[in-house]
């Protein structure tokens, strides 16, 4: 097999220290499987509701603050590590960070941890897109600047 043909893992997300933002979340007895783990497409829930969470603590509720530009942002790619399993009742905490933005993309950074434990760690790519053609489209400014502030990132670290 070629090194090209070899998909790539997700980059290994800052230290979560470095992390400005988390989101808590309860494990509910839906979530687990008959192994009494939490299933794992659950864990792409976790990270869809810590974005939006994200959104909403820089000042660009979501989809508000997206519609309103006449953007949207669509997933194009979710990549998981999976480290360790959660179970029913854990308290869990979803860590998120704005790693890079593009010209119409951006790519977040996160993870899942229980205590000081990291459980899953992932990397999700967002390209945005016009609302009325959903042809790609430029991130829309407001939002740029929002995270850029937020992150603590200048335009050349993009």
């Amino acid at each position: 097999m070629s090194r090209d043909s070899v998909p790539s893992a997700p980059r290994a997300p800052r230290p979560l220290e470095n992390f400005r933002f988390s989101h808590r979340i309860r494990v509910r007895w839906a979530e687990v499987d008959p192994q009494g783990i939490v299933f794992n497409p659950n864990y792409l829930m976790y990270f869809d509701v810590a974005v939006t969470e994200y959104w909403r603590a820089i000042g660009c509720p979501y989809p508000g603050a997206f519609l309103a530009q006449g953007a949207d942002a669509y997933l194009i790619k979710a990549t998981l590590e999976y480290k360790a399993p959660a179970r029913f009742d854990d308290e869990l905490d979803v860590f998120m960070h704005v790693s890079r933005i593009g010209r119409s993309s951006m790519t977040v950074l996160g993870a899942v941890c229980r205590e000081n434990e990291q459980l899953v760690s992932a990397e999700l790519i967002y390209v945005f897109a016009s609302t009325t053609d959903r042809k790609s489209t430029s991130v829309p400014g407001s939002i740029r600047r929002a995270v850029l502030a937020y992150e603590g990132l200048s335009v050349e670290t993009t």
